[in-house]
């Protein structure tokens, strides 16, 4: 985690001035490798979508009608990956701002000839707002967003009423919202703002049983062993 309070080259990262918000991530200039590289060069054009501030074709995007499934924040990808081989019958839509990120997935993409995924290298809360049109999604998965343990910088967590809203105005009805975290404080507040919502209905007594098709990390494996706790809460669109 990067401190921003003491990292001053990120200070001017946080806000947004243009969209008079406080951002929810750091852009960090993570070394690129060579294979991440190639990928780009090679699955990008196919498989990344310019951001654009238009609704998005969805259809056209993939080359079909399906059930599709928004996910914010792929990381290095191996959990995106897994979910789209597992379910080829859906579209994944992967929204992530770390170009190491992006070209990690594309490898897997390539290696594991993965049709079904799209992504786009922006901050996906305007990706929401301009780019994906009202009850358009099947599913929103939100997994193991940066916690912000500061208090003092609680304030900048994605997970916020005005957010959630408008991820809920996305999802269709009988659609789900998935989020999880291995931090209890950031659960209890997902919980606290996720219940809040009118037009979402929690699917379980408080927070929900792993589902099958999100994998567990190596991550979340050492986490699991050491003690630690993982929550996950799963929302339907009423």
């Amino acid at each position: 985690m990067t401190d921003s309070a003491k990292d001053p080259s990120t200070r001017s990262m946080l806000y947004d001035p243009t969209e008079r918000r406080i951002r929810s991530f750091v852009t960090r200039a993570g070394r690129l490798s060579t294979a991440q590289a190639r990928a780009l060069d090679l699955w990008g054009p196919t498989y990344c979508l310019p951001y654009d501030k238009q609704p998005l074709a969805i259809a056209t995007a993939f080359g079909r009608q399906a059930p599709t499934i928004l996910e914010i924040g792929t990381g290095m990808g191996e959990t995106t990956a897994h979910i789209a081989g597992l379910i080829p019958e859906k579209n994944f839509l992967g929204v992530e701002v770390h170009t190491p990120g992006i070209g990690s997935l594309l490898k897997l993409i390539g290696e594991r000839q993965i049709r079904n995924l799209r992504l786009i290298q922006h901050d996906a809360v305007e990706v929401v707002t301009h780019m994906l049109a009202p009850e358009s999604l099947a599913g929103v998965h939100v997994f193991f967003p940066d916690p912000w343990h500061k208090a003092r910088h609680n304030k900048r967590r994605l997970i916020q009423g005005p957010f959630v809203s408008l991820l809920a105005s996305r999802i269709a009805r009988g659609g789900y919202l998935h989020c999880a975290t291995d931090w209890e404080d950031y659960a209890v507040q997902m919980l606290d703002v996720l219940s809040a919502e009118p037009t979402l209905k929690n699917t379980a007594e408080g927070y929900a049983p792993r589902p099958d098709y999100r994998p567990v990390t190596k991550f979340e494996n050492r986490g699991l062993r050491l003690g630690h706790g993982v929550w996950d809460l799963v929302f339907e669109k009423v």
